[in-house]
């Protein structure tokens, strides 16, 4: 990540994220196809049992039901409304990417279609990794839609292949994770395409 300059990670809209989300948004990032196949995804490859992170909570998560989901996000209307969550925090990971939880107290991770608006991803994946518990799976899904002003420039400027290697990077950069593994589901029809970049926490493993 260090040939990616810091103004690779600026945003149309440099205001503080709670003052964009003030507004409750109840936009969808995805149709309703590419939603059973996220759901399908993360029902085969997250761990039945554990607490699991949903990064960028909102109004509803596509992880089926577990034991217990913790929402992280900054729409506190969109959080309150998330029926599965077990527990809600309202943070501005873009201020500060820290997690408020334990080394190793995690069973996995999901950020869906949200890894667009991260301003300091390798941070924020890094405390990904220290959260989990080894072995524990880390997911990151997107499409092609977004609130464009709040995405960064490095994703607004690219297609969905660079997409993929951006998020490849993140995890290598971080540190902690093991190898990335890759799906992707793309309609033949009119549809949303869906990308899923993975990889499994591994202390053993330093920053590339």
């Amino acid at each position: 990540m260090s040939s990616l300059p810091p103004e690779f990670f600026r945003r149309q809209d440099e205001r503080p994220d709670d003052q964009f989300y003030a507004v409750p948004r109840p936009a969808s990032h995805l149709d309703e196809r590419a939603d059973r196949v996220v759901a399908g995804w993360y029902d085969e490859l997250l761990p039945v049992a554990g607490r699991v992170l949903d990064l960028f909570a909102g109004a509803s998560s596509h992880i089926p039901k577990r034991t217990g989901i913790i929402g992280v996000g900054l729409d506190a209307d969109a959080l309150a409304r998330n029926e599965r969550l077990t527990e809600r925090h309202r943070l501005d990971l873009n201020l500060q990417p820290a997690l408020p939880f334990a080394d190793g107290s995690l069973a996995g991770a999901v950020c869906t279609v949200s890894v667009q608006y991260l301003t300091q991803p390798v941070a924020v994946f890094a405390e990904v990794a220290r959260c989990l518990r080894p072995g524990a799976p880390f997911l990151v899904a997107f499409s092609n839609r977004m609130f464009p002003t709040k995405a960064v420039l490095c994703w607004r400027a690219s297609d969905d292949a660079a997409h993929a290697r951006l998020v490849r990077c993140y995890f290598a950069a971080a540190g902690g994770f093991g190898p990335v593994e890759a799906r992707s589901f793309v309609p033949d029809a009119d549809g949303d395409p869906l990308y899923l970049l993975w990889a499994t926490a591994d202390p053993a493993v330093r920053p590339a």
